[in-house]
């Protein structure tokens, strides 16, 4: 199946010279010389989270295989839906699905479910592909979008995802796909996804799950940021490392209303 973009056009421009140009601004500089497990980046329209983004992008080496954690936006997956076979389309190209992985990580792990169309119209994974695909010419992908379920639940997932990937003979990025605090002033967004980031900072994916819900935190990628966690730690992953953060109200000037934005690199 090929899966055509959602958002090209409104998250992130569609002529695929301006793309090209654009995303080579905000990786300009860049050293790409870590070995990350895992990386956790934001994905709202490229005006305001790009910079961020493009922190850990600028940081890390792109295997050729990279695992894409992504938030349901529109109540369409189930627990945990993969992107099994076929390709995504973006303005830069068409980018293949990694089906063999597709296959280990469906047999390995029994509660994610082949399901192509639970990714149709969610964005928190496309605005990554870009990104991946000028830094990687013979990019494979497998995006995972994740539904509702249990602490225990997200975290016996990461778990098995961990072990199912350390047993491949390449090496494999994971990505999750968050934003932080949305729509509160600035103030009280700084204030929280400072929280927040301080649970992923402490490595402690069940802090950081008991906290955003204690504290009302609107980060939409809670769960692909722990599954990431879980994950990540199995395959050998010790510390999780703030790159940089901010928020929309930087860019608009609106400071009653922002979304907060992070980009962490797990290693």
């Amino acid at each position: 199946m090929l899966r055509n973009p959602a958002v090209a056009g409104q998250f992130y421009a569609e002529n695929p010279v301006t793309l090209k140009d654009e995303l080579a601004g905000y990786l300009a500089g860049g050293v790409h010389d870590r070995r990350a497990t895992g990386i956790m980046v934001p994905h709202a329209g490229y005006i305001y989270s790009a910079r961020i983004a493009a922190e850990a992008y600028k940081a890390v080496e792109i295997p050729q295989t990279v695992v894409l954690l992504g938030p349901d936006h529109h109540g369409l997956a189930g627990f945990a839906s993969v992107f099994a076979t076929g390709s995504w389309q973006t303005p830069l190209g068409e980018v293949p699905i990694a089906e063999d992985l597709a296959a280990r990580l469906l047999a390995d792990c029994d509660s994610l479910e082949a399901d192509e169309m639970a990714h149709r119209f969610e964005h928190s994974i496309e605005v990554q592909i870009p990104f991946l695909q000028m830094l990687r010419a013979d990019l494979r992908i497998l995006p995972i979008s994740l539904g509702h379920g249990s602490l225990e639940n997200w975290q016996l997932l990461g778990r098995r995802l961990g072990e199912s990937l350390q047993q491949c003979s390449e090496r494999v990025l994971l990505v999750a796909s968050s934003d932080m605090n949305h729509f509160a002033s600035a103030a009280h967004t700084e204030q929280v996804d400072r929280l927040a980031l301080e649970q992923l900072e402490k490595y402690d994916p069940a802090g950081l799950y008991r906290l955003v819900r204690e504290k009302n935190i609107s980060m939409c990628g809670v769960i692909p940021a722990i599954v990431m966690l879980e994950a990540a730690a199995v395959m050998g992953a010790t510390s999780c490392q703030l790159l940089r953060y901010a928020h929309s109200g930087l860019v608009n000037g609106d400071m009653q209303s922002v979304v907060g934005y992070a980009s962490l690199l797990v290693e």
